[in-house]
């Protein structure tokens, strides 16, 4: 099974993070990067620029409205993501539980279903 491992970040605590701070987690992601890859379970990551350089698209009465930021109003924002191989929910959120944060982040674990392109879009 595929699963995505969300990371959500709180914007200030990273915005107020020392150079130094970041490349310390930076490094741990590198770290974490290869245990997933040794383990097979790596597929693809990605860090996200901060929710400041976000827009949202939401329809309003059919039309599409374009809002600047992420998708909610919040002071929790979408950090960045690893898409993994693992067997179950559970060996995911062991995943997620190595993953290096930092300490108010959140890691969300939420299982893939595929695509309409590979019709596995749905529980059926």
């Amino acid at each position: 099974m595929e699963f995505m491992l969300l990371i959500i970040d709180v914007d200030e605590t990273v915005a107020a993070a020392a150079p130094a701070e970041i490349d310390q987690i930076m490094d741990r992601h590198t770290r974490f990067g290869d245990e997933l890859r040794a383990a097979g379970a790596w597929i693809e990551t990605q860090r996200l620029r901060p929710g400041k350089h976000a827009a949202t698209v939401r329809r309003r009465q059919g039309k599409p409205v374009v809002v600047d930021g992420p998708f909610a109003e919040s002071k929790e924002v979408l950090g960045g993501f690893y898409r993994i191989r693992a067997a179950s929910m559970e060996e995911a959120i062991e995943w997620a539980k190595k993953l290096p944060t930092f300490p108010d982040s959140a890691v969300e674990v939420r299982p893939i279903w595929g695509s309409t392109r590979t019709g596995r879009w749905s529980e059926s």
